[in-house]
């Protein structure tokens, strides 16, 4: 039920902000976003986020979400992808031509990026917190 409703409060997202901006409510990406440069930063970018919930709520819990939101705008900046860094993001960002927009057949790489990455963190991260 958590990842329908992240898909369906992304979709969601996506038609506001095209109705606040008298945009068509969806319209696919023509932006190409692909190759192993963007895939990688997602890689990279997913990893960061998940090391940053993971390590701050069992050393620091009332900073995650603080820590979680510098990441997010840091990584913006210094990956190439702009770091999505979560599918139901990817998959919205296909439903806009936007310069935000990502082209639909690109978003199979980003998202298993994303898993990857998530994967990679979440084993690194169970190893060296263990109880």
């Amino acid at each position: 039920l958590f990842v329908v409703a992240q898909i369906a409060g992304a979709i969601l997202g996506v038609a506001i902000a095209h109705i606040m901006f008298d945009l068509p409510l969806f319209f696919a990406s023509e932006h190409s976003r692909t190759g192993v440069a963007q895939w990688f930063s997602e890689f990279v970018a997913t990893f960061g986020l998940l090391a940053v919930i993971i390590s701050t709520s069992k050393s620091r819990p009332a900073v995650t979400p603080f820590a979680v939101a510098a990441y997010i705008v840091s990584a913006y900046w210094f990956t190439a992808s702009t770091s999505f860094a979560n599918p139901a993001v990817t998959i919205a960002r296909a439903m806009t031509n936007t310069f935000a927009g990502i082209h639909p057949a690109d978003v199979a790489g980003f998202i298993l990026a994303q898993i990857l990455g998530a994967c990679a963190a979440t084993l690194v991260f169970s190893w060296l917190y263990q109880d």
